[in-house]
């Protein structure tokens, strides 16, 4: 599959069923094998409200990836700040998918950039996004695009 199969661009209210879709993959597939407490229901449940809400939202930025005219993957991001506790403005990468079909096409490379160019132009000083420890695939992508290991979350199950 070549890059020019699959089209990044931002998303439109119509996109709305391709995007819950997509979400639900992700979770799925990250969420859903590597944290049990995770409610993989989420994206059906909740995913349609929240990226319509989005998709209103100037401090968001809701990105599909097209192919012959079905939503195959998604990027939600936001910009926050600066507040009196944190002092810049951050991007945050909430979500990002790819169908696993249509990776070879660098579609999530493409999402990345679009999102990166986005927040520079919002302000932000810094981009983040978060990764299960475990998912050592994510961490290599996100790491090829420049992100570096900031904070590390430890969890205890009781």
């Amino acid at each position: 599959m070549t890059d020019h199969q699959v089209i990044v661009r931002r998303a439109r209210a119509e996109d709305i069923p391709g995007l819950v879709a997509s979400s639900a993959g992700l979770f799925a597939e990250d969420g859903g094998t590597r944290d049990r407490s995770v409610n993989v229901d989420w994206p059906r449940q909740y995913g349609a409200r929240t990226f319509a809400a989005a998709l209103e939202d100037p401090a968001h930025l809701v990105l599909a990836v097209e192919r012959d005219g079905q939503v195959v993957g998604h990027l939600l991001g936001t910009v926050t700040g600066p507040t009196a506790k944190r002092t810049v403005t951050a991007a945050t990468l909430v979500s990002i998918y790819v169908r696993p079909e249509h990776r070879r096409a660098r579609a999530g490379d493409r999402l990345v950039e679009e999102f990166l160019d986005w927040a520079r132009r919002q302000g932000a000083e810094h981009a983040e996004v978060t990764a299960y420890a475990t998912n050592t695939e994510a961490i290599r992508f996100y790491e090829r695009g420049g992100f570096t290991a900031m904070t590390l979350t430890l969890r205890q199950a009781l």
